[in-house]
């Protein structure tokens, strides 16, 4: 999405880096260890139902650069949603709490997020799609699935949100 004349008056939002203590009120932010060794993700994806899955699937991200401006948010009521930074030089992440209809944009924040990195929504957390910047993107993602049509609902906001680096 490119901003848009009607956008200039749109809520702004300035990107920080993502570390695990600036996205710890919505997740889990793990990094690659950079000596040899793993980092583990596993207990951090919560599911909230008997009758799901764990699913793994890969996603392709054109690039967007920035400013962004959003226009949908999303959430996993039930389960936590893992991204995997796989070929990716940057990328933007937007996150909200949950307001009593829908997501309350007035405390939104947004991240950028480096290769390495993995980052955890936890179950509730309204996020935007992953955005790649700088060139296109490969991510892993995993969450829990079921066939209850639950796994995920999406929000259009009234207004545009643009975020900047």
């Amino acid at each position: 999405m490119t901003p848009s004349t009607a956008s200039l008056s749109a809520p702004h939002l300035k990107a920080s880096p993502l570390t695990p203590e600036g996205f710890a009120p919505f997740g889990r932010v793990v990094a690659a260890p950079e000596q040899p060794g793993r980092a583990f993700l596993g207990s951090l994806i919560e599911n909230r139902r008997e009758a799901a899955d764990l699913d793994f699937s890969l996603t392709h991200t054109a690039a967007s650069p920035l400013p962004f401006e959003a226009r949908l948010m999303e959430h996993h009521p039930l389960s936590s949603q893992a991204f995997l930074a796989l070929d990716v030089a940057r990328f933007l992440v937007i996150v909200a709490p949950s307001g009593s209809n829908g997501p309350e944009m007035g405390q939104a924040q947004a991240f950028i997020g480096s290769a390495g990195q993995a980052l955890v929504y936890a179950p509730g957390t309204w996020h935007h799609g992953m955005v790649a910047l700088d060139r296109p993107g490969r991510f892993a993602i995993i969450m829990w699935c079921a066939e209850d049509g639950r796994n995920d609902e999406f929000h259009p906001l009234a207004q545009p949100v643009m975020v900047a680096g």
